[in-house]
């Protein structure tokens, strides 16, 4: 019942995040990361949010689409794409409503690192108890599963 909790609670969050904003959860969590470092790389991004690089781009792709950020080549290297916000990203960013990154995401940056170990190995063991396993999903955002 627990897991049932904690993914309704997320889902009601994720949909009330659309509703008010129009973007993603994964979107505002990516505008947030954006907003608190700007010029960040893609592949720092993808880090921070614990996502495959390939899903941060083409969430990337979208917010640029519906012009939240620009995408620019480094001058030190042009094989490196620096992200910022746009003021219509900002904006967005101001009226949405938070945690940026998630309920979830939020209650265990919360816990201390010995909470954050004891459930790691708790849910590892859960893991190791299924009898369908789903590695890709470690990369998936969470509103995506």
């Amino acid at each position: 019942m627990k897991f049932r909790q904690i993914f309704r609670a997320a889902k009601l969050h994720f949909a009330n995040v659309e509703k008010s904003v129009g973007v993603t959860p994964a979107q505002l969590w990516a505008l947030r990361e954006i907003a608190e470092r700007p010029g960040l790389k893609v592949t720092d991004l993808a880090a921070a949010m614990a996502l495959h690089q390939s899903t941060v781009s083409n969430l990337l792709g979208e917010l640029s689409r519906r012009r939240l950020i620009t995408r620019k080549t480094a001058t030190e290297d042009a094989r490196v794409v620096r992200i910022h916000l746009l003021q219509s990203g900002e904006k967005l960013l101001k009226k949405a409503p938070g945690p940026a990154r998630g309920v979830l995401p939020d209650a265990l940056a919360s816990m201390s690192p010995a909470e954050l170990a004891k459930l790691d190995r708790a849910l590892a063991n859960i893991i190791e108890r299924m009898a369908v396993r789903t590695k890709s999903a470690a990369k998936t955002h969470l509103s995506d599963i």
